[in-house]
C-alpha cells in the first residue's frame, strides 16, 4: 500500500490504518527502537506507541514521507524512555552511548531560551549535513539517527571498523566547528 493511500486511511479515521501501517512499518520502527534502546520489551512498547502517535497526529498533519514520519516519533519515544531508563538508574542501553559520543559537539541542554534555541540548532545541524558529502552524511544518520552499530554501518558501506569511527570522528569535529561559526557554543 503506498503512503497517500496509508494516510487517506487515516484522515478517513479508519482503524485498518494502523494494522497496515504496522505491517508495512512494523521492522523499520522496531529496528529503531532496538538499536537505540537494545531490549526486546521497551522496543515492542514503543513501536506500539508509535501507532498510536500516529493515529493522533494524523490529522492534523499530513506527513510528506510516512517512513520519517513514523520513523521520527519512534526515535523520539525511544529516546524519552532511554532518559527515564537514565533516570531510574536502571542502566543503558545503545542510545546512551550514541548521546555521550555527540555531547562534545552539541551546546549545553540548559538554557534559558531553550526552544528558540533548540529550532537554531537543528536548523545549523540540517545546513551542515547538505554540506557533507552523501557517505558521510549517510554515515552519520546511520549512527546519530538510526541508533546503527559502528560493525553494520562498516557492513553497509563496505568500511573497516576503523574507517567508520574514523570519518564519525572527523564529521563530529567539523559539526563541532560548524556550530562555533554560527555561534552555538559548546
Amino acid at each position: 500500500m503506498e503512503d497517500q493511500e496509508l494516510i487517506a486511511l487515516y484522515w478517513n479515521r479508519e482503524e485498518t490504518a494502523i494494522t497496515q501501517t504496522a505491517e508495512q512499518y512494523g521492522s523499520y520502527c522496531y529496528a529503531i527502537a532496538w538499536n537505540l534502546l537494545g531490549d526486546r520489551q521497551d522496543s515492542e512498547e514503543c513501536v506500539s506507541d508509535t501507532w498510536l502517535r500516529a493515529w493522533q497526529n494524523i490529522p492534523p498533519h499530513r506527513p510528506l514521507r510516512l517512513s520519517l514520519f513514523l520513523g521520527k516519533i519512534t526515535r523520539n519515544l525511544s529516546l524519552d524512555r532511554l532518559r527515564k531508563r537514565k533516570a531510574e538508574k536502571r542502566g543503558c542501553g545503545q542510545g546512551q552511548v550514541l548521546l555521550e559520543e555527540l555531547a562534545e559537539c552539541l551546546p549545553s541542554p540548559n538554557t534559558v531560551s531553550q526552544v528558540a534555541e533548540d529550532r537554531e540548532l537543528s536548523a545549523s545541524i540540517n545546513r551542515f549535513l547538505h554540506q557533507l558529502s552523501s557517505r558521510d552524511c549517510h554515515v552519520f544518520l546511520a549512527r546519530y539517527w538510526y541508533g546503527h552499530t559502528i560493525k553494520e554501518i562498516g557492513v553497509f558501506f563496505s568500511m573497516t571498523e576503523n574507517a567508520v569511527k574514523v570519518c564519525l570522528h572527523r564529521t563530529r569535529n567539523r559539526l563541532k566547528l560548524h556550530l562555533e561559526k554560527e555561534g552555538l557554543t559548546v
